[in-house]
This record gives structure tokens, sequence and C-alpha cells, in this order.
């Protein structure tokens, strides 16, 4: 078999196409990928993990201005932006060397450049491949996975421009830290920003178009969230429809319609985080079977596209857009491709993580979706401030809550938003995973003292009562 010639090739090198790819060659497929800008894909280096880092840093500047709490006094603590900025960077350098380094490891080519679907042979689909160098070549295989991923969704009058506008990019990497700053969407990326910035020191208004922030969670975990961003002071505005910017020498100016009235506020940066659009354009689809709806490749169960061979994978292939839904479906797509047996993926037991301060996290139904879908259903609650370990930790504000069938006690989902919540939902989700019903759950040692606790709490006080509140 030449060097151009594989059983798969994978466009793309995010944390959907790189797992494909190593997984691909533990079980023995020869495999390429194909990968323009850096192996790791946007979360790894323009995503998840400098986000992480930036917030961790934010964390620490925040512990800093609340120390007195603990018994400890620091005068003036400040920070250096520019290294705050670099670390994070760093991290994300580290991190996208390693991938580089597991599919050296693994044997596994990758060709720096862009890949398309440019026709077959009658036994394998070629790829044509324009390399970074300006060179090109032409790639076959019996099976290609397209993990393309996704960018930032552009609003006419959002466009990022390099100073006053910024999409999560320029956010990632800021000229300034801005004295006064609009966060523009509330779902997580947006929510991360607005809790750096505000961690940071920035004036942040967090708008949304819809009647709550974090719409896609729980409504009760929302308005939590909402009252615990205005007590950091965040302003938050909901429901609001967005006017045309306007640009100054050194700011900008927008007009915000509510239900309050309409005003006009001047900000000296604005964060665009309206959603995403996937990666469909120049991978030759058009001379294929795949159908693209609303810029994201339609898949079946085991992500095969209408057209034979093909294969879609992570953000480019539809919601939910997470590193772990696609690296899952990687490795379920790979399989199938070498005859295993697998398990579709069930997106009801795919978790979810907002890593503001206070953490948000979730898995399965919300309250009102399980209602909406015909359950009746058993809710728990239980407070963080009846939690001995988060009461020491000093993060009394927070709350677990459990949504169960009532008929037949399945656990349909799990909503956390406090400290280290983000850590613990895995929990549920192994919970949700194994169709475990409240009795399990009810068994479960937790240790003690830890947060994790007041998981068994709100199973409990779902059912016989929580004990500690």
């Amino acid at each position: 078999m030449s060097t151009t010639d594989f059983d798969l090739v994978v466009i793309g090198g995010g944390p959907g196409g790189y797992v494909a790819a190593l997984r691909a060659a533990q079980l023995k497929l020869s495999v390429a990928v194909v990968e323009g800008n850096h192996l790791g894909g946007i979360c790894l280096n323009w995503g998840c993990i400098p986000t992480k880092a930036l917030l961790r840093a934010s964390e620490i500047n925040h512990l800093l201005h609340d120390l007195e709490q603990f018994g400890f006094a620091v005068d003036n603590p400040r920070f250096d932006f520019e290294k705050v900025v670099a670390r994070s960077r760093a991290v994300s350098g580290q991190l996208s060397g390693g991938v580089a380094h597991l599919l050296k490891k693994a044997r596994v080519p990758v060709f720096n450049g862009f890949g398309k679907l440019s026709g077959n042979d009658g036994k394998k689909r070629k790829i044509a491949v324009t390399l970074n160098d300006g060179g090109t070549t032409e790639l076959k295989a019996a099976h290609v996975i397209l993990a393309t991923g996704a960018r930032a969704r552009v609003l006419p009058g959002l466009e990022p421009d390099g100073k006053f506008v910024w999409s999560y990019r320029e956010a990632l990497v800021p000229d300034i830290l801005p004295r006064r700053l609009l966060v523009i969407g509330s779902g997580a990326i947006g929510t991360e920003f607005a809790s750096f910035y505000r961690n940071m020191g920035s004036e942040v208004t967090l708008i949304e178009v819809a009647d709550r922030i974090l719409p896609v969670e729980d409504e009760e975990i929302s308005k939590l969230a909402h009252t615990a961003f205005e007590k950091q002071g965040m302003k938050i505005l909901t429901s609001a429809k967005l006017g045309p910017l306007s640009k100054g020498k050194e700011d900008v100016t927008v007009e915000v319609t509510t239900a309050r009235g309409t005003e006009k506020l001047t900000f000296d940066r604005v964060i665009s985080a309206v959603g995403i659009v996937g990666n469909v354009e120049k991978l030759g689809l058009d001379n294929t079977k795949i159908k693209v709806d609303r810029t994201h490749i339609k898949t079946d169960h085991l992500c095969k596209t209408g057209e034979p061979g093909v294969y879609a994978i992570g953000d480019v292939a539809g919601a939910p857009w997470l590193a772990h839904k696609a690296s899952h479906e990687a490795v379920m797509c790979v399989e199938a491709i070498a005859g295993l047996p697998v398990h579709p993926i069930d997106i009801t037991k795919i978790p979810g993580c907002t890593y503001c301060r206070p953490q948000v996290a979730s898995v399965g139904y919300t309250e009102a979706k399980a209602k909406a879908a015909g359950y009746q259903v058993r809710v728990g609650r239980f407070p963080f401030i009846g939690n001995g370990k988060a009461i020491a930790m000093g993060e009394p504000e927070g709350l677990v809550k459990t949504v169960f069938d009532a008929r037949t006690g399945e656990l349909l989902g799990a909503h956390m938003i406090g400290a280290e919540v983000t850590e613990m939902i895995q929990g549920y989700v192994i919970a949700r995973t194994g169709e475990l019903t409240e009795a399990e759950l009810k068994e479960t040692i937790f240790p003690h003292p830890t947060i994790s606790e007041s998981m068994h709490e709100a199973v409990l006080a779902a059912y016989d009562g929580a004990l500690h509140f």
C-alpha cells in the first residue's frame, strides 16, 4: 500500500478527528489525518483549554480579593495581564504538541493542509489535499471521516474588526483588559468570558435575546446563575434587542431595548458569542449525496452521511457542540467501520459544563422537558449551604437538583450549580448511562466530607427526604 492509500482518511485534527485516527491505529487500520491549522482543533487551541487557563487565573484573582474570610491579608494584590494571557497560550501549545506526539507515536501521518472529497476510483474515495506549503497531493481511502468542526457565527453589524468587536479568538488574546465590556450571548462561551473578565475587574454587561441566561439549562439553575452574577456586579439584560453599533475613536455605543425601555450604553470592547456555524465549505460536497441542514452535515445514528463511505462527527455534524461528544462519536464511528459492535449515542446522556463562577453542569432532561415528554417526575433539591465541605471551602452557594421518573425511579436528569460541579456531574452521567434508579443511588456510599455528598442528598430529597437540610 502506498503512502497515499489508506483504509481511512480523517479530514480535521480536532478532538473528533485526532481521536478517530488514534482509535483507527489501535484497530490496525491504515489512517491519515488532514489538518490545515492546529492539531487539537478549536477546543484545544482556541476554546476549551485556553479559556480554562484564563478562568483559573480569574478564580485566583477573586480569591486574592476575598482572603479575609480565611484569616489572611494581602496588601494590594495585582496581576500582569499579559502574563495571564501568555500562560493560557502556553498551555494550549503544550497540549497541541502532545497531540502531535500521540499521532507520531501511533504512526499516523499528518498532512498539513486542507482536504476535500474529489470523487472515487470505483473502490476508494479520492481526497484532494491543498498543502500549506503550496503543494498538492491526492489521498485514497475506503472510508473518510469529516471532522472539520465549526466557527463563530457572525451577525451583520457584529463582525469582528480586530479592535472593538471580538469573537472568541480576539477575546482569548486581548490587546487590553477592558474597563467596560459588553458580552452578547449567554450560552457557555459568552457566560465563561463574562465571568472571566468580571473576575479580572472589568465592568461587564451580559445581553441575551432569550428570557433568561444559560437558556439550555434547567430554569431553576439559570435563575441561580443570574442572581450569582448580579451579586458579583455583572449587569444582565434578558429578552434584549440590540441596535446597531456606533464606533468612536476609543469606544463603541449600542442601543439596547428590553421590557424596561431603550437605553444607550457605551463600552470599550464587545464580545459576540451568538452561536456557531459548521465548516462545510470547500469539502467537495456538491457532487455527493451528503445533505447539509443549517450549516451542519446530516448523519444517521452511526455518523454515516448520505454518501457511501463518508462519515461526519463532532461540531460539523450538529448539536450538542461539545468536544467530548466529538471524541465519543469518533471512537464509535471508527469501531463501526472496523466491524465492531457499537452503541449509538444518546444525547440525553451527554453532560454539559459551563466553567463560569459558579460552575454549572447538567445531564439529561430538565424538569420542564421531562414533563413535556410525558413523564411524571419526582424532583429532589439540595443546597450547598447544607454541605459541610462546601461551607469549609467558603463555597456555600450552590444547588444540586435531580429529576426522576416517578413511575420507574429512573434518573432522568441532574442539574448543578456551584463549586466543582463540572467535576461531580460525571457521577450522574454514569447513573444515566447505566439506567440506574433511585434505589441504586440511595445505596451508593459517598465519601465524607465532600461536596459530592450533596448529590446523594439530592437523591434522598426526591424520595425519603434529605438528611442534612
